[in-house]
Protein backbone atom coordinates (compact mmCIF):
# COMPACT_ATOMS: atom_id res chain seq x y z
CA UNK A 1 0.00 0.00 0.00
CA UNK A 2 0.71 3.68 -0.90
CA UNK A 3 1.02 6.17 1.78
CA UNK A 4 0.29 9.90 0.37
CA UNK A 5 1.41 12.19 3.26
CA UNK A 6 0.15 16.31 2.21
CA UNK A 7 3.12 18.85 2.57
CA UNK A 8 2.66 22.65 2.66
CA UNK A 9 5.61 23.17 -0.07
CA UNK A 10 6.59 26.71 1.72
CA UNK A 11 6.80 25.28 5.14
CA UNK A 12 7.41 21.75 5.19
CA UNK A 13 6.59 19.85 8.32
CA UNK A 14 9.95 18.72 10.07
CA UNK A 15 8.01 15.26 11.18
CA UNK A 16 6.67 14.66 7.70
CA UNK A 17 10.19 14.85 5.49
CA UNK A 18 11.80 12.90 8.56
CA UNK A 19 9.38 9.92 7.86
CA UNK A 20 10.51 10.21 3.75
CA UNK A 21 13.85 10.26 4.85
CA UNK A 22 13.88 7.23 6.95
CA UNK A 23 12.19 5.21 3.84
CA UNK A 24 15.05 6.36 1.94
CA UNK A 25 17.98 5.71 4.44
CA UNK A 26 16.31 1.57 4.93
CA UNK A 27 16.30 1.57 1.11
CA UNK A 28 12.37 2.33 0.45
CA UNK A 29 11.06 4.57 -2.51
CA UNK A 30 9.60 8.11 -1.92
CA UNK A 31 7.87 9.95 -4.45
CA UNK A 32 8.25 13.76 -4.18
CA UNK A 33 8.14 16.98 -5.79
CA UNK A 34 10.70 19.21 -7.08
CA UNK A 35 10.35 22.20 -9.16
CA UNK A 36 10.06 20.34 -12.63
CA UNK A 37 8.14 16.91 -12.05
CA UNK A 38 7.48 14.66 -9.20
CA UNK A 39 11.15 12.48 -8.63
CA UNK A 40 11.09 8.69 -7.45
CA UNK A 41 13.41 8.57 -4.60
CA UNK A 42 16.05 6.20 -3.55
CA UNK A 43 19.33 6.51 -1.71
CA UNK A 44 21.93 6.74 -4.69
CA UNK A 45 24.49 4.63 -2.66
CA UNK A 46 21.97 1.47 -2.45
CA UNK A 47 22.39 -0.76 -4.53
CA UNK A 48 19.12 -2.67 -3.77
CA UNK A 49 16.92 0.28 -3.75
CA UNK A 50 18.11 1.36 -7.23
CA UNK A 51 17.05 -1.44 -8.49
CA UNK A 52 13.74 -0.93 -6.56
CA UNK A 53 13.64 2.20 -8.79
CA UNK A 54 13.94 0.31 -12.46
CA UNK A 55 11.43 -2.85 -11.45
CA UNK A 56 8.44 0.18 -9.95
CA UNK A 57 8.89 2.28 -13.14
CA UNK A 58 9.36 -0.39 -15.85
CA UNK A 59 12.27 1.39 -16.85
CA UNK A 60 15.02 -0.44 -18.83
CA UNK A 61 18.19 -0.68 -16.70
CA UNK A 62 19.99 0.92 -19.73
CA UNK A 63 18.45 4.64 -18.51
CA UNK A 64 20.61 6.29 -16.41
CA UNK A 65 19.23 8.20 -13.81
CA UNK A 66 19.46 11.93 -12.36
CA UNK A 67 21.22 11.93 -9.19
CA UNK A 68 19.80 14.80 -6.55
CA UNK A 69 21.89 16.61 -3.83
CA UNK A 70 21.31 19.26 -0.83
CA UNK A 71 24.54 21.53 -1.75
CA UNK A 72 28.40 21.01 -3.12
CA UNK A 73 29.48 19.30 -0.35
CA UNK A 74 27.19 16.25 -1.37
CA UNK A 75 28.65 16.65 -4.46
CA UNK A 76 31.68 15.33 -3.39
CA UNK A 77 30.18 12.09 -2.68
CA UNK A 78 28.54 11.54 -6.12
CA UNK A 79 31.33 13.37 -8.88
CA UNK A 80 34.90 13.75 -8.78
CA UNK A 81 36.83 16.41 -11.44
CA UNK A 82 34.44 19.38 -11.21
CA UNK A 83 35.80 21.55 -13.47
CA UNK A 84 35.84 25.00 -13.49
CA UNK A 85 33.28 25.92 -15.61
CA UNK A 86 30.93 23.35 -13.67
CA UNK A 87 31.79 25.31 -10.69
CA UNK A 88 30.31 28.56 -12.30
CA UNK A 89 27.19 26.54 -13.78
CA UNK A 90 26.63 25.63 -10.58
CA UNK A 91 27.06 28.92 -8.73
CA UNK A 92 24.62 30.33 -11.34
CA UNK A 93 22.20 27.87 -11.68
CA UNK A 94 21.52 25.48 -8.58
CA UNK A 95 19.66 25.09 -7.03
CA UNK A 96 17.46 24.85 -10.28
CA UNK A 97 16.59 22.64 -13.01
CA UNK A 98 20.17 21.82 -14.17
CA UNK A 99 21.59 18.61 -14.65
CA UNK A 100 25.19 18.22 -15.07
CA UNK A 101 27.11 14.91 -16.49
CA UNK A 102 30.36 14.46 -14.45
CA UNK A 103 32.74 11.77 -13.42
CA UNK A 104 31.23 9.38 -11.49
CA UNK A 105 32.18 8.80 -7.65
CA UNK A 106 32.36 5.22 -6.67
CA UNK A 107 30.21 5.88 -3.75
CA UNK A 108 27.06 5.46 -6.20
CA UNK A 109 25.43 2.51 -7.30
CA UNK A 110 26.83 1.56 -10.87
CA UNK A 111 23.30 1.27 -11.93
CA UNK A 112 22.30 4.79 -11.21
CA UNK A 113 24.42 5.65 -14.19
CA UNK A 114 23.51 2.26 -16.30
CA UNK A 115 27.23 1.25 -16.07
CA UNK A 116 28.65 4.49 -17.55
CA UNK A 117 32.05 6.06 -15.23
CA UNK A 118 29.43 9.42 -15.53
CA UNK A 119 26.62 10.48 -13.43
CA UNK A 120 24.20 12.96 -13.94
CA UNK A 121 23.17 15.20 -10.58
CA UNK A 122 21.49 18.08 -10.03
CA UNK A 123 20.31 20.34 -6.87
CA UNK A 124 16.32 20.69 -7.16
CA UNK A 125 14.61 24.12 -6.54
CA UNK A 126 11.80 22.46 -4.32
CA UNK A 127 11.82 23.20 -0.63
CA UNK A 128 10.09 19.56 0.31
CA UNK A 129 12.91 17.77 -2.24
CA UNK A 130 15.93 19.53 -0.25
CA UNK A 131 14.78 19.04 3.12
CA UNK A 132 14.24 15.78 2.37
CA UNK A 133 17.68 15.14 0.95
CA UNK A 134 19.65 16.78 3.55
CA UNK A 135 17.31 14.59 6.34
CA UNK A 136 18.10 11.28 4.32
CA UNK A 137 22.28 12.12 4.72
CA UNK A 138 22.45 10.55 1.35
CA UNK A 139 21.98 11.30 -2.77
CA UNK A 140 18.43 10.52 -3.64
CA UNK A 141 18.67 8.95 -7.09
CA UNK A 142 15.06 10.08 -8.62
CA UNK A 143 13.79 9.71 -12.57
CA UNK A 144 10.03 10.92 -12.80
CA UNK A 145 7.96 9.00 -10.17
CA UNK A 146 5.77 7.50 -13.37
CA UNK A 147 5.32 4.51 -15.58
CA UNK A 148 8.30 3.90 -17.76
CA UNK A 149 6.98 6.21 -21.37
CA UNK A 150 4.41 7.70 -19.94
CA UNK A 151 3.88 11.83 -19.36
CA UNK A 152 5.99 12.46 -16.60
CA UNK A 153 3.81 13.71 -13.41
CA UNK A 154 2.94 16.96 -11.87
CA UNK A 155 0.74 16.72 -9.29
CA UNK A 156 0.66 13.51 -6.78
CA UNK A 157 -2.36 12.28 -8.54
CA UNK A 158 -0.67 11.37 -11.37
CA UNK A 159 2.06 9.49 -9.20
CA UNK A 160 -0.13 7.12 -7.51
CA UNK A 161 -2.19 6.43 -10.99
CA UNK A 162 0.67 5.01 -11.89
CA UNK A 163 2.66 3.62 -9.19
CA UNK A 164 0.36 3.50 -6.52
CA UNK A 165 1.00 -0.22 -4.54
CA UNK A 166 4.55 -0.02 -5.80
CA UNK A 167 6.12 2.24 -3.78
CA UNK A 168 6.00 3.04 -0.07
CA UNK A 169 5.15 6.58 -0.10
CA UNK A 170 3.74 9.53 -1.95
CA UNK A 171 4.55 13.79 -0.45
CA UNK A 172 1.91 15.47 -2.39
CA UNK A 173 3.57 19.11 -2.48
CA UNK A 174 0.74 20.29 -5.03
CA UNK A 175 1.57 21.11 -8.79
CA UNK A 176 5.07 21.52 -10.21
CA UNK A 177 6.07 25.29 -10.79
CA UNK A 178 7.88 23.73 -14.29
CA UNK A 179 6.07 20.93 -15.51
CA UNK A 180 8.87 19.71 -17.77
CA UNK A 181 12.68 18.00 -17.12
CA UNK A 182 16.29 19.04 -16.50
CA UNK A 183 18.29 20.75 -18.59
CA UNK A 184 20.84 18.15 -19.05
CA UNK A 185 24.52 19.30 -20.07
CA UNK A 186 27.70 16.95 -20.09
CA UNK A 187 30.65 18.36 -18.35
CA UNK A 188 32.82 15.61 -19.24
CA UNK A 189 33.71 16.57 -23.26
CA UNK A 190 36.26 19.00 -24.03
CA UNK A 191 33.62 21.78 -25.13
CA UNK A 192 29.87 21.14 -22.85
CA UNK A 193 27.39 19.18 -24.60
CA UNK A 194 23.52 19.48 -24.07
CA UNK A 195 22.31 16.16 -24.10
CA UNK A 196 18.85 17.21 -23.64
CA UNK A 197 17.22 21.08 -23.23
CA UNK A 198 15.12 22.22 -20.37
CA UNK A 199 14.29 25.22 -18.71
CA UNK A 200 17.60 26.54 -18.58
CA UNK A 201 18.33 27.72 -22.21
CA UNK A 202 21.60 26.98 -24.15
CA UNK A 203 21.42 31.19 -24.34
CA UNK A 204 21.69 31.17 -20.76
CA UNK A 205 24.25 28.67 -20.08
CA UNK A 206 26.21 30.15 -22.54
CA UNK A 207 26.39 33.32 -21.18
CA UNK A 208 27.86 31.90 -18.20
CA UNK A 209 30.51 29.17 -19.80
CA UNK A 210 30.52 29.98 -23.93
CA UNK A 211 29.59 28.02 -26.73
CA UNK A 212 27.49 24.40 -26.02
CA UNK A 213 28.11 21.64 -28.49
CA UNK A 214 25.75 19.47 -29.52
CA UNK A 215 26.07 15.20 -29.43
CA UNK A 216 28.48 13.98 -31.60
CA UNK A 217 27.65 10.37 -31.33
CA UNK A 218 24.70 8.01 -30.20
CA UNK A 219 26.97 6.81 -27.35
CA UNK A 220 27.14 10.35 -26.14
CA UNK A 221 23.71 10.59 -25.96
CA UNK A 222 23.20 8.10 -23.87
CA UNK A 223 25.12 9.58 -20.85
CA UNK A 224 21.78 11.30 -20.01
CA UNK A 225 18.68 9.98 -18.69
CA UNK A 226 15.44 10.18 -21.11
CA UNK A 227 17.01 10.16 -24.67
CA UNK A 228 17.12 6.50 -25.87
CA UNK A 229 13.49 5.18 -25.61
CA UNK A 230 10.29 6.95 -26.74
CA UNK A 231 8.81 9.36 -23.52
CA UNK A 232 6.62 11.31 -22.31
CA UNK A 233 3.50 9.39 -24.26
CA UNK A 234 0.00 9.21 -23.88
CA UNK A 235 -1.90 5.08 -24.33
CA UNK A 236 -3.62 7.23 -27.45
CA UNK A 237 -1.73 7.64 -30.85
CA UNK A 238 -0.85 11.08 -30.45
CA UNK A 239 0.00 13.74 -33.61
CA UNK A 240 2.12 16.93 -32.85
CA UNK A 241 1.50 19.55 -35.70
CA UNK A 242 4.36 21.87 -36.07
CA UNK A 243 4.66 25.41 -38.21
CA UNK A 244 0.29 25.34 -38.97
CA UNK A 245 -3.03 27.17 -39.17
CA UNK A 246 -6.26 26.76 -37.28
CA UNK A 247 -7.79 25.61 -40.49
CA UNK A 248 -5.34 22.60 -41.24
CA UNK A 249 -5.78 21.04 -37.69
CA UNK A 250 -9.41 21.47 -37.77
CA UNK A 251 -9.49 19.69 -40.82
CA UNK A 252 -7.89 17.31 -39.38
CA UNK A 253 -9.45 16.52 -36.13
CA UNK A 254 -12.41 16.17 -38.26
CA UNK A 255 -11.56 13.88 -40.58
CA UNK A 256 -10.11 11.52 -37.38
CA UNK A 257 -13.01 11.45 -35.70
CA UNK A 258 -14.59 9.06 -38.57
CA UNK A 259 -12.09 6.73 -36.61
CA UNK A 260 -13.51 7.55 -32.95
CA UNK A 261 -13.25 10.12 -30.17
CA UNK A 262 -10.48 12.60 -31.02
CA UNK A 263 -8.48 14.98 -28.41
CA UNK A 264 -6.84 18.10 -28.63
CA UNK A 265 -4.46 20.25 -26.84
CA UNK A 266 -3.11 23.29 -28.25
CA UNK A 267 -2.97 27.43 -27.68
CA UNK A 268 -5.50 27.83 -30.55
CA UNK A 269 -8.79 27.63 -29.86
CA UNK A 270 -10.23 24.71 -32.21
CA UNK A 271 -14.38 24.31 -32.10
CA UNK A 272 -16.14 21.20 -33.55
CA UNK A 273 -19.46 20.47 -33.15
CA UNK A 274 -19.04 16.90 -31.74
CA UNK A 275 -19.47 15.05 -28.47
CA UNK A 276 -16.35 13.19 -29.51
CA UNK A 277 -13.97 16.04 -29.72
CA UNK A 278 -12.14 16.86 -26.62
CA UNK A 279 -10.28 20.13 -26.29
CA UNK A 280 -8.10 21.39 -24.12
CA UNK A 281 -6.84 25.04 -24.68
CA UNK A 282 -3.50 26.15 -22.88
CA UNK A 283 -1.22 29.54 -23.10
CA UNK A 284 0.93 30.08 -25.80
CA UNK A 285 3.42 31.51 -23.76
CA UNK A 286 5.97 28.30 -22.79
CA UNK A 287 5.96 29.20 -19.30
CA UNK A 288 2.19 27.74 -19.38
CA UNK A 289 2.09 25.60 -22.05
CA UNK A 290 5.15 23.03 -19.93
CA UNK A 291 2.96 23.28 -16.40
CA UNK A 292 0.36 22.24 -17.94
CA UNK A 293 1.16 19.62 -20.96
CA UNK A 294 1.37 16.51 -19.25
CA UNK A 295 -1.48 17.20 -17.20
CA UNK A 296 -3.22 17.93 -20.35
CA UNK A 297 -2.54 14.41 -21.62
CA UNK A 298 -3.28 12.66 -19.26
CA UNK A 299 -6.57 14.18 -18.80
CA UNK A 300 -7.16 13.42 -22.44
CA UNK A 301 -5.74 9.85 -22.05
CA UNK A 302 -8.57 8.99 -19.40
CA UNK A 303 -11.55 9.92 -22.28
CA UNK A 304 -9.71 6.78 -23.60
CA UNK A 305 -9.22 8.30 -27.21
CA UNK A 306 -8.85 6.81 -30.69
CA UNK A 307 -6.68 10.22 -31.49
CA UNK A 308 -4.74 13.01 -29.61
CA UNK A 309 -3.56 16.19 -31.79
CA UNK A 310 -0.78 18.38 -30.00
CA UNK A 311 -0.26 21.39 -31.28
CA UNK A 312 3.62 22.88 -30.89
CA UNK A 313 4.40 26.08 -30.10
CA UNK A 314 7.73 28.26 -31.41
CA UNK A 315 10.92 25.90 -30.09
CA UNK A 316 13.10 28.90 -29.11
CA UNK A 317 14.10 29.72 -25.89
CA UNK A 318 12.23 27.58 -23.45
CA UNK A 319 10.12 26.39 -25.81
CA UNK A 320 12.89 24.13 -27.19
CA UNK A 321 12.20 22.05 -23.57
CA UNK A 322 8.45 21.40 -24.50
CA UNK A 323 8.80 20.47 -27.98
CA UNK A 324 11.67 18.29 -27.23
CA UNK A 325 9.16 16.49 -24.85
CA UNK A 326 6.12 16.26 -27.22
CA UNK A 327 8.81 15.21 -30.15
CA UNK A 328 9.70 12.00 -28.32
CA UNK A 329 6.29 11.45 -27.15
CA UNK A 330 4.68 11.65 -30.79
CA UNK A 331 4.00 8.69 -32.98
CA UNK A 332 3.87 11.29 -36.15
CA UNK A 333 4.86 14.63 -36.59
CA UNK A 334 3.29 16.85 -39.19
CA UNK A 335 2.79 20.27 -41.23
CA UNK A 336 0.92 22.49 -42.85
CA UNK A 337 2.65 20.83 -45.87
CA UNK A 338 2.63 17.39 -44.74
CA UNK A 339 4.51 14.66 -42.80
CA UNK A 340 8.34 15.02 -40.92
Amino acid sequence: MTEVLHVDPEHPDPETIERAAAIIRSGGLVAFPTETVYGLGADATNEDAIRKVFEAKGRPADNPLIVHIDGRRMLSLVAREVSPAAERLIARFWPGPLTLVLQRAGTVSASVSAGLPTVAVRMPGNKIALEMIRRARTPVAAPSANTSGRPSPTRAEHVMSDLGGRIDLILDGGNTLIGVESTVLDMTCEQPVMLRPGWITREALAEVIGPIGEPASVEEQKRSPGTRYRHYSPRARMIVVEKSTPEFIRKLCSEALAGGPVGFIGHTPIRIDDDRFTSVVLGEDPKAYASQIYSALRELDEKRPALIVVEGICDAGEGAAVMDRLRRAASEILTTDGHR
